[in-house]
C-alpha cells in the first residue's frame, strides 16, 4: 500500500470536536477500504493567508494514511462533499514521518522559548546610552 500525508482545513465557525468528528469520518472511510490511518495532528485555528470562501481562519488537521489509492480517492470525494471542508490536499510520500511534525515541534519550541522582549527592551544596549545631540 502507499502512504500519504492529508492535510485539510475546516470552516472557522465549527469547534474542535465537530473537527474531531470530520477527522473521524475521514478515518472510518479509510478503514473501510482496508487502510490504516497512522496519526492525526489537529494544528488548531490558523489564520489563512488569504480568504477562502468567505473564511479568513480554519482549523488545521493532518493525516497520516497507509492505504490503497481506492481509499484515499472515496475519502477525497466525501472531502470535496462535506460543507466544513474548505481546502484540503493529499500528497503521496516515500515514508510516514515518525514523531511530530514539523508544525507540531515549531509550536513546542515556541512556548519553551517564552513571550519576546519588549521592542525598546533590547537588552544589548544598556541603560548608559549617553546623552541625545542637540539638533
Amino acid at each position: 500500500m502507499a502512504t500519504y500525508e492529508h492535510v485539510f482545513i475546516a470552516r472557522q465557525d465549527v469547534n474542535a470536536s465537530q473537527v474531531e468528528s470530520i477527522t473521524a469520518d475521514f478515518s472510518k472511510i479509510i478503514e473501510e477500504n482496508e487502510g490504516k490511518v497512522a496519526k492525526t495532528e489537529y494544528w488548531g485555528l490558523k489564520n489563512l493567508a488569504y480568504k477562502i470562501k468567505k473564511n479568513r481562519k480554519g482549523h488545521y488537521v493532518l493525516m497520516n494514511i497507509d492505504a490503497p489509492h481506492a481509499a484515499v480517492a472515496e475519502m477525497e470525494r466525501q472531502a470535496r462533499l462535506h460543507e466544513d471542508v474548505i481546502r484540503f490536499m493529499t500528497i503521496r510520500v516515500e515514508e510516514l514521518e515518525a514523531g511530530d511534525s514539523i508544525v507540531l515541534r515549531a509550536k513546542a519550541d515556541k512556548e519553551r522559548r517564552g513571550p519576546r522582549p519588549e521592542r525598546g527592551d533590547r537588552g544589548d544596549r544598556g541603560d548608559n546610552r549617553g546623552e541625545r545631540r542637540p539638533r
